[in-house]
């Protein structure tokens, strides 16, 4: 853990000087809307892993930064790391469910340890983050807000471990939403399209992957910069969205969501015969370094599990 506390610079509008929490942090989305909220005068807490990677970011904000290494699937870690956020920061008034993983490949051939991973991280990790910090959000009248992704609304082939977990926790936030809304607490879902992270750019090395995409309408296969994306997800934070798209086109893909699986179905029959015939599908394994670290933390602790009785 390590935290920077700089006198906050003047600023206005419903951010200022509240404490907002933003899980995966250490790079990519979650590092930029942690630049993006810091313009607006919150307090950062950065949760996730690669310690240093997290302090760089804490480092690099004009407003109070904390930042605590923690796995958001271990309950009790997650509570220790609330425990820290509230003794430097106070109680957050946001926290921002970023955190997730994603690898890609046939489901046939699919390590299920690594599947179980993808859905308890994206997933179970976004609900024990909610569960954590809840009653901090009560106390404060405050704003949850779940990234979710178009995986939530039209699936894919070759990442039925994150389209599931996607489609999860579009779920779990309409449920905690209405579970929570009489004691104040507001709860947003983000739906972004592709961003230029790096476990973007790691999916687009592998061709079957790549080509899929290439396959989409023009719109759906457009990427865009991490920094446009957490700008968009600062302003629904500032406002308390009950949903914010990314792009905006994305919330007509919402209105037409169940003529999507068919249309998904009809290019994939054209193009996945093509594309196998080409190169044999295989496993992409973590994509990106974010997944990478994820990849060597639950070996690690799961070494230090199998080693004790």
């Amino acid at each position: 853990m390590a935290d920077r506390l700089p006198d906050s610079p003047p600023a206005r509008g419903p951010l200022a000087h509240r404490t907002v929490v933003v899980t995966g942090a250490a790079r990519g989305l979650g590092a930029a809307q942690a630049h993006a909220l810091a313009r607006r005068g919150a307090r950062l807490a950065l949760l996730g892993h690669e310690g240093p990677a997290l302090e760089a970011v804490a480092a690099a904000l004009p407003t109070p930064a904390v930042a605590v290494e923690v796995d958001i699937t271990d309950a009790a870690a997650l509570r220790r790391a609330a425990d820290t956020v509230r003794a430097r920061l106070g109680p957050p008034s946001a926290v921002v469910a970023n955190a997730g993983i994603a690898e890609g490949g046939p489901f046939e051939t699919e390590d299920m340890d690594v599947w179980r991973r993808v859905v308890d991280v994206n997933l179970t990790g976004s609900a024990l983050t909610a569960r954590t910090f809840l009653p901090d959000l009560e106390e404060t009248a405050g704003y949850y807000l779940q990234i979710a992704s178009l995986a939530s609304i039209g699936a894919a082939p070759m990442m039925s471990a994150y389209c599931a977990s996607k489609a999860g926790v579009e779920a779990f936030a309409h449920s905690l939403r209405a579970e929570v809304a009489h004691r104040g607490v507001a709860v947003g879902i983000a739906y972004i399209n592709w961003t230029d992270t790096d476990m973007i750019r790691d999916a687009d090395r592998y061709a079957v992957l790549r080509e899929l995409r290439a396959h989409m309408p023009p719109p759906a296969r457009q990427v865009f910069p991490a920094q446009e994306v957490a700008e968009r997800l600062a302003r629904a934070v500032e406002r308390r969205r009950t949903a914010v798209y990314v792009p905006g086109w994305l919330r007509l893909a919402q209105l037409t969501r169940a003529a999507l699986p068919p249309l998904v179905l009809r290019r994939c029959r054209r193009a996945l015969p093509r594309l196998e015939a080409r190169e044999a599908f295989g496993q992409t394994g973590p994509l990106g370094a974010g997944g990478r670290a994820d990849s060597e933390s639950a070996h690690l602790s799961s070494s230090g599990r199998k080693g004790s009785i």
